[in-house]
């Protein structure tokens, strides 16, 4: 029963209802929401990044967070040799700032506010956050979600404006803060990594403040 038959059952029940049940809401949330960027596109590309760094932060690599990065995914296609995307700049710079605004958080700016698991978390938050793993910062959503993703969400969504006002580019979909190291993969590269900053530290200083000592 425990090594079988339990687990078959609960994939076969868990499958079900991600397809009949989840599924469909989610796929229609997410192309609507993809429908409603595509719009935006011949819009200010400073709201453009407001909105997409927003959307990646909201809800840390979730349903809205998917939208945005296939949005972002998206324009590459239309990229020629040589070619980089704000797009796609815009959105993996903003999905870095959670998890790397939480590590400074809780490593640095205010340890007493955080439990030593969270700090250890924090640790772990440095390397996911370089890589583009927006979920480090999910444990610390987890434990407070109303200070963590507002703060965190503001921080992105400055992010995706630099980046958009500082007209950085991104040739490939994914590699985090590693890709800036690839020749030819980004444009602006130093800017990219300002507005990397700027955002993170904001988030950071502002979750610093809103949170309260354990």
């Amino acid at each position: 029963m425990p090594v079988l038959i339990i687990p078959v059952l609960s994939c076969i029940i868990t499958g079900f209802l991600m397809v009949f049940v989840v599924g469909k809401p989610l796929t229609w949330l997410n192309e609507t929401l993809t429908s409603w960027l595509t719009s935006m596109s011949g819009a200010s590309s400073v709201v453009l990044g407001v909105i997409l760094g927003a959307m990646m932060a909201i809800d840390l690599a979730g349903p809205i967070g998917k939208a945005a990065y296939f949005f972002g995914v998206a324009s590459l296609t239309a990229l020629t040799q040589g070619q980089t995307s704000p797009v796609m700049a815009a959105v993996m710079l903003s999905g870095m700032v959670p998890p790397l605004a939480m590590a400074l958080s809780s490593t640095v700016l205010a340890k007493k506010k955080y439990t030593r698991d969270e700090r250890e978390s924090g640790k772990t938050a440095w390397i996911l956050g370089l890589s583009f793993i927006s979920e480090g910062a999910i444990p610390f959503a987890v434990a407070d979600p109303i200070r963590v993703l507002a703060s965190v969400t503001v921080g992105s969504a400055i992010t995706g404006a630099l980046s958009m006002v500082f007209n950085c580019g991104l040739a490939v979909p994914h590699g985090g803060f590693f890709v800036l190291l690839i020749p030819g993969a980004t444009s602006n590269v130093f800017m990219m990594v300002l507005a990397l900053a700027v955002g993170t530290v904001v988030s950071a200083l502002l979750v610093s403040l809103w949170k309260k000592e354990k």
